[in-house]
Order: structure tokens, then C-alpha cells, then sequence
């Protein structure tokens, strides 16, 4: 059987293969009725329509850059599914880089892509800001958990669920707590911190701040040890895959949790559901901050000059196993 093209569907159709054409590439020139037959008998046919033709016509590489600040961070995948499902409903496929944690890794990739998509979505950037406005100059981009005024941008806003996680332990008879600080150079790092510093002062209690730690399990295990430093019934880390190494070196110091400790996460990643205890933690929206870092790049490459658009999405805070009363009973 002949592979299918516009010719062969035209034919079915009794329409020119230019219309068949605009069909794929400017339907907005077709009429309803016409782009649905055409689609249907596409459908029928097993046709796939020719993206790097498409592209010439429409002047887009019908693809979007993705970079983010660390892959092996468990937050990441879950994010990058969503992003890739809309953008596959948007007809648009991803380019998805890491940057490994490093800022000049991240405006070089930027410069890279340049050419090769039509946008960027820069997830969890560790650069500065005018790093990041010079390397997006003239390039459609939003930025994932990073606000900036002139550069469009999605964000997870934790604060009132960190309230919340502070009222929880609060209820159950804390009363001294620790702040583990996450990467310095991490805006949602310095956010975090400031929600909780604000719950502390509001309710009066003490708060010890350690760190900064990197956003991985090692320095999850070296906030456990710094942790037990102090006399901290509740902690606060920075992500839950740092929770977890906290979680991972009070249990191999003989330390309970929650018996003697609390631990509190941040995002509420596969990992949190399955580490024992299972981690107390704020759930991030991922399928809507992925939608909709999607939805606003899509604007902004079809309407360059317009506005930056800025979103907030609240996370939701989800009690589990790893709080509990102090003192224990």
C-alpha cells in the first residue's frame, strides 16, 4: 500500500492539494467544514503531516526549548511530562536540556536553542536576573518558578500551605523548629525560607536557620547531621528530596521520626509517597504548571510584542507519617 500524501487525500476529498495543504498549515484559511473532511480522511489514511515542510510555510520549528536546573532532581520529571503532553496537543514537540545546576550552563543552552525552537521554558533558573533577560532578548521564553517583571513566568506560591505545615506542627506541641535552606542561588530557596521566617515571627516561636544545603540526597544527609546539632523537634527542609536524606541520616543515627523529630518537605515528588516514614510535604500542581508555562509560551510566540503574563499556582499541604506530637507519647 502507497504511503499516503495531500495528493492522495485531495483526490478522496475532490478538493486541490493546496487546500489539503492549508489545512495542515493555515486552517484558519479553510472553512469548518472542509478542515474537518480533510482531517477525517487524514485520519483514516494514516497520514502525518510533514513537520519540516510545515515549517517552511509557517516559518516555526514547530518545537520548544526546555532547560532545567537539575534532571536528577525528582521534581523535574513529573513537571516535564506535562509540559511535553500540552505541547504535543499544541502540535509542538520539547527540547529538553540540563543545566546541571550551573547558571552559565543555562544562558549558554539558552544561546544554543536560539534558532532551533521557537521559545524557551527555563524551569528553576539559578541565574541572575539580568543574565536572564539578556540571554532571552528576542526570544520567546517563560520562566518556571522565577519571577521576573519583564519576561513572563509560572510559579508554584507555597506560602499558605507553609503556614499550614507550620499550624500542623504547631497543633501538635512544637514549639522550637529548624529551617534547612536550600541552594542560595535558588528563588524558590529564598521564598521558602522567607514563608517560614514570616510563620515563626507570627507565631512566636524559635527558629533555627541552617544551611545552605544543595537540593540533593547528600545534602539532605548533611542537614540531618546538622540538625541534630541542635534541640529542633521540627524541621522544615528545603524539597523533599532533601527531606529524605534527612530522613535517611536520623535513621541511621538511631534518631525516630517522628518520635524525636518531625520533618517537613516541599513539593510532594513520587519519592515522598514511598520513603518510610511517608514524608509530611506541600504538593506542587505539576500538571498545571506545566500546562500553563506551555500555554503562555504559546501566546507569546504568536504575539511577540505582547505583555508578559505572570501566573501563580498554590501548592496544597498534605500531612503524612514523618510529623508528628512532641513530645511523643
Amino acid at each position: 500500500m502507497s504511503k499516503p500524501t495531500i495528493y492522495s487525500i485531495a483526490r478522496r476529498c475532490g478538493v486541490s492539494a493546496a487546500t489539503v495543504s492549508r489545512v495542515f498549515n493555515r486552517p484558519e484559511l479553510v472553512s469548518p467544514a472542509v478542515r474537518d473532511q480533510v482531517t477525517a480522511v487524514a485520519r483514516e489514511l494514516g497520514y502525518l503531516p510533514n513537520p519540516a515542510a510545515r515549517g517552511l510555510v509557517t516559518g516555526r520549528a514547530e518545537t520548544i526549548g526546555l532547560i532545567v536546573s537539575d534532571i536528577t532532581n525528582p521534581f523535574f520529571p513529573l513537571l516535564v511530562r506535562s509540559i511535553q503532553r500540552t505541547a504535543e496537543r499544541m502540535s509542538s514537540s520539547v527540547m529538553l536540556v540540563d543545566a546541571e545546576e550551573s547558571a552559565a550552563a543555562e544562558v549558554r543552552h539558552v544561546a544554543r536553542l536560539r534558532g532551533r525552537v521557537d521559545g524557551v521554558i527555563v524551569a528553576s533558573p539559578r541565574s541572575s536576573s539580568a543574565a536572564l533577560r539578556e540571554a532571552a532578548k528576542g526570544l520567546p521564553c517563560v520562566l518556571l518558578n522565577r519571577p521576573l517583571r519583564d519576561l513572563s513566568s509560572v510559579i508554584c506560591d507555597n506560602t499558605s500551605a507553609l503556614f499550614d505545615a507550620g499550624e500542623h506542627l504547631h497543633k501538635h506541641g512544637h514549639r522550637r523548629f529548624a529551617l534547612l535552606a536550600g541552594p542560595s542561588a535558588s528563588w524558590a530557596a529564598a521564598r521558602r525560607s522567607h514563608a517560614i521566617r514570616r510563620w515563626a515571627r507570627g507565631r512566636g516561636v524559635e527558629l533555627i536557620e541552617l544551611g545552605p544545603f544543595r537540593a540533593t540526597f547528600k545534602g539532605g544527609r548533611q542537614a540531618g547531621a546538622a540538625l541534630l546539632e541542635t534541640d529542633a523537634t521540627a524541621a522544615f527542609a528545603f524539597d523533599d528530596l532533601t527531606a529524605c536524606g534527612v530522613l535517611a541520616e536520623l535513621a541511621g543515627r538511631g534518631v525516630p521520626v517522628p518520635g524525636e523529630r518531625s520533618v517537613v518537605g516541599c513539593d510532594d515528588v513520587l519519592l515522598a509517597r514511598t520513603v518510610t516514614p511517608s514524608l509530611t510535604t506541600v504538593t506542587a500542581p505539576m500538571d498545571g504548571l506545566g500546562a500553563t508555562a506551555v500555554q503562555v509560551l504559546t501566546r507569546r510566540i504568536e504575539a511577540p510584542g505582547g505583555a508578559p503574563e505572570h501566573h501563580r499556582l498554590p501548592g496544597v499541604f498534605v500531612a503524612r507519617d514523618s510529623t508528628g506530637p512532641w513530645p511523643a507519647s
